[in-house]
């Protein structure tokens, strides 16, 4: 397979044509495009919520040069439109032709499969700018023709003054430094174009993808399954014997499920094959709550076998097992602690699938032909029966009416496949998604002896060769050329040069990454190599896409991981159809290193919406354990600025304009920011001028100012900003109105009558008790003319007096 037959996003091919240019300027020109290849950035295509692009589930009706590929569904659409219509409207029909375009693309830019690049937000660590990043030239173009609308776009300071200011400023500020993702020569970077939404692959064609930790601290974990029953919950089985619940939160429930630590006969040896092997809900678990185990046992303290019991959910707590039921189904006594199988499975006939091993050792050497090829032995086969019916022979199941041999005298009529070495790990396809093409297909890795591992899909009656033959390699010449033989090849198998042991593995037919559907994934338990299998639906052949774990900049998404443990134990399959596999850095049952990751394709996701799940809700009745992810992701391990966190909340930048059209209210795409500025509101003043009536000597009194109150907006983000102070409504400012009016209107204590203060003091002086004057007291008649003179003397008096209280009164 060579690397052509792959096309590359992140590579560039140099296509020397006919140059009618002199040798030394075409070797010149030449040596610039090297340089530039050499120092040109990795496509990777994001979008502002720091996820891949997709492909939109429906068509879009504004932006609709992304409808193929890019970061905008239906929704955000439609919300790009309203907020470029709100801004046309304030435009003429000469304004509309010579900026609506213009608009358009940069309001566009959004849904640009490079949007997190054109808004210099590639992680969520950097703010997102409020323009896209514009080419010089065509910012140019921009600021000659509508520089009035960029107060429409955005409302950061900075950015209006330069514009306002000049072009060659403006321009500086919202280009690039990239100049590879400025608009428009993103959309002219063939590298960065070429094969938008498919796989990246590297030089050697190996498709790179990323992972999410899912659980951590399992010891050796064998095997990950869903019960079916719709709530999403995830059971993983431990070599020891331990089954732990993982609801769809990522949290473990604190006590185990099943517990047969007691009877699982394992030790704590390297690489030790026994223990708890299988595990496989009933096609109506959540009904009748019946469940499968296989796991090796030591029977009478010198007897190794290998048991399939059935057991069952407890009836007051749907996340336990009932520690006292075991109906022991088929016990098969093991020659060897080694090719122990372990494998079990429902098919779509609802009938379980037992997959043994060939009974250990070297080559098979048990009987003439060893036991995978006799097929009156159950070890080395595929068998099929019915766990629902009892068999009139006392057995407690029923060997199913079709099943191949069940009229032949001299073979086992549970064995629906034989030949077959040790097969670790076998799955059911579950189809495509419209079609239908390929469902109830089992595919399975079967582990060689000295020189191939093979993957085999499964059919009844079907014999697969061991141990006449390894891959598609005789192993016993012998049996190898016998014509009897009548064997089915594997439909892939790889050399030991390669990898020693083969973990089979899944079909991906999940939601959240399109561009995996169809994929078989596998991978080898010694040198951890993940691998992949593609269909020729023409040819029904298969062909080999290498796994490899994106580079930094590949899996540069929060969240995600690019490495992985070493031993690659086992493969898994969701409620929803995602995949996983479990590996360790220590295969042994007491290592708690065992890890489970989920794949992720960095290169294209689902539409938003499109794989949302309801799972029913899972009554816990202990305690539970929070997910803590040990692994570094590619995010954490880079540089990043240390003082700044990462945003609690995605804004995008789609937002209606500053400056709203005053006939319809249209909706807001984005809650609009908070102002934290201080504004003062004008009110109408709390005051009358008074005018004095005619006549009146006085002048009129000057109303006292009164300051407006200001209000500042209180930011709710942060606690310490000031608190709120409210504006005076009109009923208040008409009470302080009437409370200062009176004082204003009444007569000053200037035009008061001679001896006025006297007498005042005097009634307030008997108005607190004190003797009222006698007729002696009064004054006599003769004392008149001396009282006229007086009262001229104080009416002098009190007109300076008058003037002091209106001073006062006015203060």
């Amino acid at each position: 397979m060579t690397a052509e037959s792959h096309p590359q996003p992140c590579r560039l091919h140099a296509h020397p044509g006919p140059l009618d240019l002199p040798h030394p300027l075409r070797y010149l020109l030449w040596t610039q495009v090297l340089l530039l290849m050499v120092g040109e950035a990795c496509a990777h295509p994001q979008c502002l919520d720091y996820r891949p692009p997709f492909k939109p589930h429906y068509h879009l009706e504004f932006c609709t040069e992304y409808e193929s590929y890019g970061c905008c569904d239906q929704t955000t659409d439609n919300a790009i439109a309203e907020r470029y219509w709100d801004i046309m409207d304030l435009y003429d029909i000469q304004g509309y032709e010579l900026c609506g375009g213009l608009v358009k693309d940069i309001l566009c830019q959004e849904c640009s499969p490079y949007a997190a690049h054109l808004y210099d937000a590639e992680n969520p660590y950097t703010p997102i700018r409020d323009l896209p990043g514009l080419c010089f030239d065509y910012c140019s173009e921009f600021h000659i023709k509508c520089h009035s609308v960029v107060k429409l776009l955005t409302d950061d300071k900075k950015i209006l003054e330069s514009c306002e200011k000049d072009r060659y400023m403006f321009c500086n500020l919202i280009n690039l430094p990239d100049q590879d993702y400025c608009y428009p020569k993103v959309l002219e970077n063939m590298v960065l174009n070429r094969n938008l939404g498919t796989m990246v692959q590297d030089r050697n064609g190996c498709l790179q993808l990323c992972l999410t930790e899912v659980a951590n601290g399992l010891r050796n974990p064998v095997l990950m399954l869903h019960s079916n029953d719709e709530t999403h919950r995830m059971f993983v089985a431990e070599q020891l014997g331990f089954v732990w619940v993982y609801l769809h939160n990522g949290s473990r429930v604190e006590e185990p499920f099943l517990d047969l630590s007691g009877m699982v006969l394992t030790t704590p040896w390297f690489g030790d094959e026994r223990g708890f092997l299988g595990l496989a809900f009933h096609p109506h678990y959540r009904n009748n709550g019946r469940f499968f185990v296989y796991y090796s046992v030591l029977v009478n303290d010198n007897v190794e076998k290998i048991r399939i019991s059935e057991m069952k959910v407890s009836s007051y707590d749907m996340n336990k097992a009932d520690p006292h039921f075991e109906r022991v189904i088929l016990e098969i006594e093991e020659p060897a602690a080694n090719h122990n199988g372990g494998q079990l499975l429902f098919g779509l006939d609802d009938y379980l699938y037992v997959f043994t091993g060939d009974g250990g050792k070297t080559g098979d050497p048990f009987g003439k032909f060893g036991n995978a090829q006799n097929k009156s032995a159950l070890l080395g086969k595929v068998l099929r029966i019915d766990v629902d019916v009892s068999d009139m022979d006392g057995k407690p199941y029923r060997i199913p009416d079709d099943n191949p041999f069940i009229s032949d005298q001299s073979a086992r009529p549970e064995v629906y496949a034989y030949g077959v070495r040790n097969m670790w790990r076998c799955s059911v396809d579950r189809g495509e998604l419209v079609t239908q093409r390929g469902r109830g297909r089992i595919f399975c890795g079967d582990v060689g002896q000295n020189r191939y591992e093979e993957i085999d899909i499964i059919v009844k009656g079907g014999n697969y060769g061991w141990r006449a033959k390894e891959g598609f390699e005789c192993y016993d010449d012998k049996l190898c050329h016998n014509s009897s033989l009548d064997d089915i090849l594997p439909i892939f198998a790889y050399s030991h040069r390669e990898g020693k042991s083969v973990t089979g593995g899944y079909v991906y037919r999940g939601c959240e990454s399109p561009n995996l559907d169809g994929l078989y994934f596998f991978g080898d338990f010694m040198n951890g190599r993940l691998m992949a299998l593609q269909e020729d639906k023409m040819t029904g052949t298969w062909e080999e896409k290498g796994i490899c774990m994106g580079d930094t900049k590949t899996c540069s998404f929060p969240g995600l991981i690019n490495q992985h443990h070493v031993f690659i134990i086992s493969f898994a399959e969701d409620e929803a159809g995602e995949l996983y596999f479990m590996a360790t850095s220590m295969p042994t049952s007491v290592s708690p290193f065992g890890t489970i990751y989920k794949f992720v394709d960095p290169s294209r996701r689902a539409p938003p919406g499109k794989c949302k799940h309801n799972p029913l809700p899972v009554k816990v009745k202990g305690k539970l354990v929070p997910f803590v992810p040990q692994a570094l992701t590619v995010l954490d391990s880079n540089d990043k600025p240390p003082t700044r966190g990462p945003p609690k909340k995605i804004n995008l930048t789609t937002k209606p304009p500053a400056t709203t059209v005053p006939t319809t209210a249209r909706p807001s795409t984005t809650v609009p920011r908070m102002m934290t500025t201080q504004r003062t509101f004008t009110e109408k003043p709390a005051y009358e001028k008074v005018t004095p009536k005619k006549g009146s000597k006085t002048k009129a009194v000057k109303p006292p100012k009164v300051k407006p109150t200001a209000f500042v907006h209180r930011n709710d983000s942060n606690p310490k900003a000031g608190k709120q102070r409210k504006v005076p409504s009109v009923k208040v400012a008409k009470r302080l109105q009437d409370k200062i009016k009176p004082k204003l209107t009444q007569k000053p204590a200037a035009t008061a009558r001679p001896g006025e203060a006297a007498r005042k003091q005097k009634l307030k002086l008997n108005r607190k008790g004190i003797r009222k004057q006698s007729v002696a007291d009064r004054p006599s008649s003769k004392k008149k003319l001396s009282q006229e003179k007086q009262r001229k003397t104080q009416k002098s008096k009190n007109k300076e007096e008058g003037k002091t209280e209106n001073q006062q009164l006015r203060t």
